[in-house]
């Protein structure tokens, strides 16, 4: 296996100005094709110290994907830098220099000067297309390790590994072999309740398991041979029936999954909102199958009263919030989020037949978007349930449940 890093440049990588999402979307990309990531490191713009980087890695790797530094400016110093690793000369690449005159012509603007800067490559290199932007990424060899110098912009750096770095590397390792990734999305659940609920689950050494943990889900990622779909599907299915009751999809983040149960049934949705404060319908809508069905919504502030509101009867008004908009909506579901209040609320949805809420309290602080995330969340999860007709009430791990009703359309009347 070859072994492979990348090498991300910029002060402002380097100080966290901004997050570096190019070298995890690399990383996980590059895994699943069959090329595990050895390295990763990141330097600024002094030159110093990203030619003792790049030197440093062509002594002892066979891969490395350089990110960034190829743009106009005086502090793009990749590929003056690449020269000077390699010992080369930087030459004028006459077909990037057309590109770029080409590329403003069509925009009707004259190139500036500052960007024959992006046509002088090392004389060595192999242009790699950059059919959006005007930074050309290019490959060479430095003693002996291959490198792809390739620009910062997230949109033009993956687009260009899919379509020619991922490729190239196929040609030159024949060998290695693709990855499959299947992925539960859990929610409810933290990483060591998942892991020791899998701990008794034997893999065959050609699969392992991973996770990656996001409010408020935990994905759990079943990787293995591409080829081998068959047993893949099996150990997915079995690993699925020991988090049965928390996982809210397969393959698919949950809103889609909910998208496509609302797609199916095609119910008109209407939703009303305390404590989520308009993040629950913004978030569903996020969702274009949901979005088509979503009638009115209500956010109501924290000065809107109800006689329902003492604790002992807030479950009741939520409910109560829920079939008031299911009927003055004329929906065929309302979902309701009740105040938030001591850490707790309720939720609520109103369906045809008939009336699920709960109360729950988390168990820890959160900040004030996290919460209308969960809250959200747990509302999403009584909609998928219930289109897909699950249990309404599981268990959620980091959430305490001290109330859940459930009114048949008959009793409602």
């Amino acid at each position: 296996m070859p072994k492979i890093a990348m090498l991300s440049t910029g002060e402002e990588v380097l100080y966290g100005d901004i997050v570096d999402t190019n070298a995890a979307w690399l990383s996980r990309e590059f895994y699943e094709h069959g090329f595990s990531m050895y390295k990763r490191s990141t330097v600024g713009d002094q030159k110093a110290s990203l030619l003792q980087e790049i030197v440093m890695l062509s002594l002892n790797l066979d891969v490395v994907i350089v990110n960034g530094g190829l743009g106009p400016t005086s502090d793009d110093l990749t590929a003056e830098i690449a020269a000077e690793a390699a010992d080369e000369q930087l030459v004028l690449n006459q077909r990037w220099y057309d590109n770029l005159k080409a590329f403003y012509a069509k925009r009707g603007k004259e190139m500036p000067e500052s960007n024959i800067k992006q046509a002088m490559l090392p004389a060595s290199a192999t242009v790699v297309d950059n059919p959006i932007g005007t930074a050309c990424g290019f490959k060479m060899r430095i003693n002996g390790c291959l490198f792809y110098f390739t620009p910062g912009v997230p949109s033009e750096f993956k687009k260009m590994t899919l379509e020619q770095i991922l490729p190239d590397l196929q040609a030159e390792f024949p060998a290695q072999q693709g990855k499959a990734c299947r992925r539960l999305y859990t929610f409810g659940l933290s990483e060591s309740g998942i892991a020791d609920t899998l701990s008794s689950l034997v893999l065959p050494p050609e699969y392992e398991m991973g996770y990656r943990s996001y409010l408020p889900f935990i994905e759990v990622k079943l990787f293995g041979p591409a080829e081998d779909l068959e047993m893949g599907a099996r150990l997915l299915a079995m690993v699925e029936k020991l988090l049965h009751s928390n996982v809210v999809s397969i393959d698919e983040p949950m809103l889609e999954r909910i998208g496509h149960l609302v797609n199916l049934y095609k119910p008109t949705i209407a939703i009303s909102e305390h404590a989520t404060k308009g993040y629950l319908a913004s978030w569903l809508q996020d969702n274009d199958n949901i979005a088509q069905h979503c009638a009115a919504t209500w956010v109501l502030g924290n000065r809107t009263s109800s006689p329902l509101d003492r604790d002992s009867e807030r479950l009741g008004a939520t409910l109560a919030l829920a079939g008031a908009t299911k009927s003055n909506c004329n929906a065929d579901i309302a979902i309701s989020t009740g105040k938030l209040e001591s850490d707790a609320f309720s939720v609520a949805i109103a369906t045809s037949k008939g009336e699920w809420g709960q109360t729950l309290k988390l168990q820890r602080s959160y900040s004030t978007q996290s919460i209308k995330t969960v809250i959200a969340t747990v509302a999403g999860d009584m909609l998928r349930r219930y289109l897909d007709n699950k249990p309404m009430f599981p268990d959620y791990g980091f959430l305490t449940r001290s109330e859940e009703i459930f009114v048949p359309q008959d009793k409602l009347a």
